[in-house]
């Protein structure tokens, strides 16, 4: 029965996360603490899941803000509405920087603008994501879907890990990986032991599952290295839910053009809302006193599937998104002093 009660909180809309049990909520309307002082990093955090926790962390009274997305336009609307609810000087302690986080040179170059802005970094969210869409490369030879919504945020919380640390010298820093229940979707036989298997052609639904597999073997990663040499960083995945996002309304049509409508539409009166969707996120990201979890909403303590749990494979995706970062931007940033370290 719990069982079905959490299935039920951790995936639907509505009054779904009631039905969690007692120890396993989290109401962002209540149960966050105050952030006074405290900086935080979101990537995608211009619209959807990662607007709603840039607006609940500067409800929270976060000092600084970095907005880490693609859009001029998506970024102008979050922080009108900001502006309009909270007030100018909650939308003025916005900072937002363009990239694409599938651009890794880019994404050195953002964090850089980071530390020159900042002297903290208590939060950070690894928003942004490529949804279930089809194959595609990135214009450097590996699958967009693992460049975007795994690689680039290894290379840029490596570039952030010296600021990450100064910080949890004197407080608790929290990393959050959007994962997803999707994960189960990467085949058994993934292995990540070559571009070549990166770049095999999976569909769009396992392409992207595995692609969350790596946020939750990620997290486990940091928490075994990071978190042992740095107890106070905290490293933890998240799943939203079904969450009525861009990517279940527009982005679903891009694979499937007829069926995309049965999850655009058809799953509408069962999806939660962004406010339900950034609860897990922002549990991790500003009340989690554990590392190496992966939260499911509101705040549910789940295993993931074997293969999440797998270290061994954890190990291998994180030499394999070395080595690609090392084959590829070498030039630019290893042979420059860059020290290519992730913990």
């Amino acid at each position: 029965m719990e069982a079905v009660r959490n299935t039920i909180a951790e995936n639907f809309g509505g009054a779904a996360h009631a039905v969690a049990g007692k120890d396993s909520q989290f109401d962002i309307s209540k149960d966050v603490p105050d952030l006074s002082g405290k900086v935080a990093l979101i990537t995608g955090g211009s619209e959807g899941i990662g607007y709603a926790t840039a607006y609940t962390l500067l409800k929270a009274k976060a000092a600084k803000v970095f907005i880490i997305s693609v859009s001029e336009e998506t970024i102008d609307g979050a922080i009108e509405e900001i502006k309009e609810q909270l007030g100018s000087k909650y939308a003025d302690r916005v900072v937002w920087l363009q990239c694409d986080t599938s651009d890794l040179i880019a994404i050195a170059e953002t964090a850089k603008k980071v530390r020159d802005q900042t002297d903290r970094l208590d939060i950070l969210c690894l928003n942004s994501a490529r949804g279930i869409m089809t194959y595609q490369l990135t214009d450097y030879g590996v699958d967009r879907h693992m460049a975007v919504n795994h690689i680039g945020h290894v290379v840029l919380t490596s570039h952030l890990l010296p600021l990450l640390k100064e910080t949890s010298s004197n407080g608790t820093v929290r990393i959050q990986i959007q994962a997803s229940n999707a994960h189960q979707a990467a085949s058994s036989e993934t292995k990540f032991a070559s571009l070549d298997e990166l770049n095999t052609d999976l569909g769009p639904q396992e392409q992207y599952g595995r692609s969350k597999l790596a946020g939750i073997l990620y997290a486990r990663y940091l928490t075994t290295h990071l978190n042992k040499s740095h107890p106070n960083i905290l490293i933890n995945a998240t799943h939203p839910g079904f969450v009525e996002t861009k990517m279940s309304t527009e982005d679903i049509h891009e694979p499937y053009p007829i069926l995309g409508y049965a999850m655009d539409v058809g799953m509408k009166p069962l999806k939660k809302d962004i406010w339900m969707g950034c609860v897990s996120t922002v549990f991790a990201a500003t009340a989690v006193t554990k590392s190496g979890l992966y939260i499911c909403p509101p705040a549910v303590e789940e295993p993931g599937n074997n293969l999440s749990q797998d270290s061994a494979v954890g190990e291998q995706l994180m030499k394999l998104t070395r080595e690609i970062v090392k084959d590829k931007f070498g030039a630019q940033s290893v042979e420059k002093g860059c020290p290519l370290k992730d913990y």
